[in-house]
């Protein structure tokens, strides 16, 4: 199973896939929603984790959620929303829209690490 981290900064982008590396996992790269969108209509099948930004140009993370959880083939896959924006209007927001977990930047590898076990039901922080 594969890991998606969909976020326009490159950096977030490098140090989710280190971490899932560390893990064991492949990590798939979006630069944007609808390239996220279109990595998991074409894989989804093998994405076991979605890591979405909230800010991004064209859609935001809310918007790409949204479409995730609307998408039957698509919906059951957890979404960890990794992200900026830490006020609790956009927690409550992500959570509600669907997302499992919600983890805001800058954050360290091992913090990352556990999340990702957490969503993936293997223990964690």
């Amino acid at each position: 199973m594969k890991l998606l981290t969909i976020d326009d900064s490159r950096t977030i982008r490098r140090v989710i896939s280190g971490v899932g590396g560390m893990l064991g996992y492949e990590v798939l790269e979006a630069e944007n929603g609808t390239d996220g969108l279109e990595v998991l209509e074409n894989r989804g099948e093998e994405v076991a984790l979605v890591l979405l930004d909230w800010n991004m140009p064209g859609m935001n993370g809310l918007e790409v959620l949204k479409a995730i959880k609307a998408d039957p083939r698509i919906q059951h896959i957890p979404v960890m929303m990794v992200t900026t924006e830490g006020e609790k209007s956009y927690i409550v927001r992500a959570i509600q829209a669907g997302a499992s977990h919600y983890m805001t930047k800058p954050f360290s590898q091992e913090d990352m690490a556990a999340r990702i076990m957490e969503c993936l039901g293997m223990g964690g922080a």
